[in-house]
């Protein structure tokens, strides 16, 4: 019988829509009207943290419990950090309406880290209950 992989489709879907979310212009909508101070900190930690928990749901659907899962979210982990800061080079160079910035990298980062740590801290807790 064929393995669907649900979280495969959820992940690869997030993160096309956390690049085009990343490198489309919103000046004009009604989203930019809000002023919440660092709420574009939040947004970038909550995209990159959601990143990790699908993309460590989607490692497990595929590796299971053993020895590679440490090594599959540890490649993870570089694997969209890496990413967050290509996304940021490419907003400050090849777009004109948005500007890349070392601290949304650094949200994009922790995203990740406490995405990655809240998984393995939920595997890590099931396994137990077996």
């Amino acid at each position: 019988m064929r393995k669907k992989h649900w979280y495969a489709f959820a992940f690869l879907g997030w993160m096309v829509f956390v690049t085009f979310s990343s490198l489309y212009s919103f000046k004009d909508s009604e989203i930019s009207n809000f002023n919440i101070p660092y709420a574009d900190k939040v947004v970038h930690f909550t995209f990159y943290f959601v990143a990790a928990v699908l993309g460590s749901l989607f490692l497990n659907e595929i590796n299971g419990e053993g020895p590679k899962r440490i090594k599959s979210l540890k490649i993870l982990a570089l694997s969209l950090i890496f990413f967050g800061i290509i996304i940021e080079v490419i907003q400050e160079i090849h777009t004109v309406y948005r500007s890349g910035d070392v601290f949304d990298a650094l949200a994009n980062g922790l995203g990740v880290i406490v995405g990655i740590i809240a998984i393995f801290t939920q595997f890590q807790r099931l396994r137990g209950l077996k």
